[in-house]
């Protein structure tokens, strides 16, 4: 099957005055981590509650597992598993117990719930009380739940919100080893740029309820020829007219960096060498870019609906 998630000029409409979505066309691989970014209010959360059927959709534009979910419904969900909105754990129970609850409510025998703390991390923490829990192990233990009955798809909103750096990464390295040792397809939504550009395979960038980009990391770069470097050097108020003579666009920056445009990603070394012949005492050299830089100019430039 070419995709796993597809949506196809999906539009929704809250109200006659509020179009939550506009022709939006997904298009997700099987295998893939899909890494679904925007800012607040553009649409991430109403396509997940469409995707996993919390708000109800009766036309068909959105396909899982390339056939129209409004014709799978229920059984396509002992496919999915998500974790969209606040996870609903019962404190005063255990880890162990709180997955035995959702192994009756799938209808599935409890035997797998060892094998489901182990996927998380959580196997010695089981008969701990999840009121005594830190909000990662919380995390891991709602995202055990969702992979209870070993779905092939996970449905991921704001998995690591609210988590410390340990507890972040801690998710990353989950999400990433279930995928790669387990072939589970992850489409997950963050505002964690950072954490979207170390975990995923693709990407896709809504603003205003309609998809401005969608692609691999390497389609997005190339999306984005000029090359700029920024570079720390000493006295830069002294040569800043040298070096704008030698690229012209070139900016001193308020920290004191040089933001220096060149157009080919092959002549950065050049640049060094010239700049230091020049007489130039250079400190630190590194390109410009990166998933947040891309991300704040696709949103910044794309009018409102």
């Amino acid at each position: 099957m070419p995709f796993i998630i597809e949506t196809k000029n999906l539009t929704f409409w809250y109200s006659p005055q509020k179009k939550a979505l506009d022709q939006l066309s997904l298009q997700v691989p099987e295998g893939a981590i899909y890494g679904f970014l925007g800012p607040n209010g553009a649409g991430k959360s109403t396509t997940m509650r469409l995707l996993t059927g919390i708000i109800p959709f009766d036309q068909e534009q959105i396909y899982l597992f390339g056939k129209p979910l409004n014709q799978q419904l229920p059984e396509v969900f002992n496919r999915i598993g998500s974790l969209v909105e606040q996870p609903t754990l019962y404190l005063h129970l255990s880890g162990t117990d709180n997955l035995c609850y959702m192994a009756k409510m799938y209808g599935i025998a409890p035997d797998g719930i060892r094998g489901a703390l182990q996927r998380v991390g959580l196997n010695k923490d089981g008969h701990t009380k999840v009121k005594r829990y830190s909000l990662g192990m919380k995390q891991r233990l709602a995202i055990a739940m969702a992979l209870l009955h070993r779905p092939s798809l996970l449905l991921l909103d704001e998995p690591v919100n609210g988590l410390d750096p340990n507890g972040i990464q801690e998710v990353r390295q989950l999400l990433q080893k279930l995928n790669r040792e387990e072939g589970v397809t992850i489409f997950v939504s963050s505002h964690l740029l950072a954490e979207i550009e170390k975990m995923c395979t693709h990407i896709g960038i809504i603003h205003h309820g309609k998809l401005e980009f969608q692609g691999t990391m390497r389609d997005l770069s190339k999306r984005f020829e000029k090359i700029t470097l920024h570079i720390c050097m000493t006295q830069p108020q002294q040569w800043i007219d040298q070096v704008k003579t030698l690229y012209p666009g070139t900016k001193l920056l308020e920290d004191g960096r040089m933001e220096v445009p060149i157009h080919d990603p092959t002549a950065i070394g050049h640049c060094i060498r010239t700049l230091a012949v020049e007489g130039m005492d250079l400190q630190d050299v590194r390109p410009a870019g990166g998933l947040e830089e891309w991300f704040m100019q696709i949103t910044s430039n794309t009018p409102q609906a």
